[in-house]
């Protein structure tokens, strides 16, 4: 499930803001970079920036940002001024059409954009989690192998998005090290495809998305990134994210209380997945577009022949039950 957030920093210190309130020019100036960007006028926002931010970001950079950003999160439709940031940036809540962006702008002292940066918006007040409390059981039976899962991008892509950063990916793999067991043209073909996924312990469910058709293998659908998607509630407040099970074959329904290996539904290739495998995370709130990713460490495992209490695997590992 790659992140594809588009984001870019450049900042330039500038004079320490006076409080909280947007400062008139910061309004203008705000006003004006939302109506050239709506109208598609890349050009009269280039203009705006200061020189050193023209040569940080040329015509043509300035231009491929603001298109590619366009093409994926739409028109801006509302935007709220939060505060400042460092004392440099004006912070806005920014309501596009596809997404909720933080965009902060920094201005200098002649009234040009010398800092311009591009995130999604989180609130300041969303709790903070480092690890699950919940114990934990693997969401499966028999053994799997982690295909990304680590703090590192060599073991994990997904640390690169705020809320899938401590992510797993998991397949089923045979003796020689393959999925499936033929070809790999259809999903039947491969070991994961149709298995249970159950729950990893007691808690409630707040979501359900279960219509995604199943990709052909190898292909992806980049409309609804989860797939077909079950988010359950801890009685701690952390948030179980299961993502890309099979079309039609979740169990459960929004509200549910559920108890720990519960079956959630069946192991499925929809959304951004190139083949049947488990996605599993755990975030803080229920929103994956303003959550953060927390470390999740199963409380008894088997990995790699080894039994391994209170761990987080990594890529590679072959992971059962204890």
């Amino acid at each position: 499930m790659r992140n594809i957030f588009l984001t870019i920093v450049l900042a330039f210190i500038i004079s320490a803001m006076y409080g909280q309130t947007e400062n008139l020019t910061y309004k203008a100036i705000a006003d004006k970079f939302e109506a050239n960007y709506n109208t598609g006028k890349y050009d009269s926002i280039f203009a705006m920036f200061s020189t050193e931010m023209q040569t940080a970001l040329p015509l043509d950079k300035t231009t491929g940002f603001l298109t590619g950003l366009k093409s994926q999160a739409g028109q801006i439709a509302k935007r709220q001024f939060i505060k400042y940031e460092n004392g440099t940036y004006a912070r806005y809540k920014t309501n596009f059409e596809r997404a909720l962006f933080a965009v902060n702008i920094s201005v200098d002292n002649n009234s040009k954009i010398n800092g311009l940066f591009v995130k999604p918006f989180t609130e300041d007040n969303l709790p903070k989690l480092t690890r699950n409390l919940t114990k934990l059981k693997l969401p499966f039976k028999g053994e799997w192998t982690v295909i990304w899962g680590g703090d590192t991008k060599e073991l994990n892509y997904h640390i690169e998005s705020t809320a899938q950063k401590n992510a797993f990916d998991i397949v089923i793999k045979d003796a020689k090290g393959n999925s499936f067991k033929t070809d790999g043209l259809a999903n039947d073909d491969y070991y994961a495809f149709g298995q249970q996924i159950f729950a990893p312990c007691d808690g409630e469910i707040v979501l359900v998305v279960d219509g995604v058709k199943d990709n052909i293998p190898g292909e992806f659908n980049p409309v609804y990134i989860p797939g077909n998607t079950v988010i359950m509630k801890t009685a701690n407040n952390e948030y179980l994210f299961v993502a890309h099970f099979k079309q039609h074959s979740i169990k459960v329904t929004e509200d549910q209380k559920v108890h720990q290996d519960d079956v959630l539904g069946l192991c499925g290739n929809s959304g951004n997945s190139s083949e049947p495998h488990v996605h599993f995370h755990i975030q803080n709130v229920e929103n994956m577009n303003i959550a953060t990713g927390v470390k999740c460490y199963f409380d008894s495992l088997i990995v790699n022949g080894q039994i391994k209490t209170d761990y987080s695997p990594i890529k590679k590992d072959k992971i059962k039950r204890g």
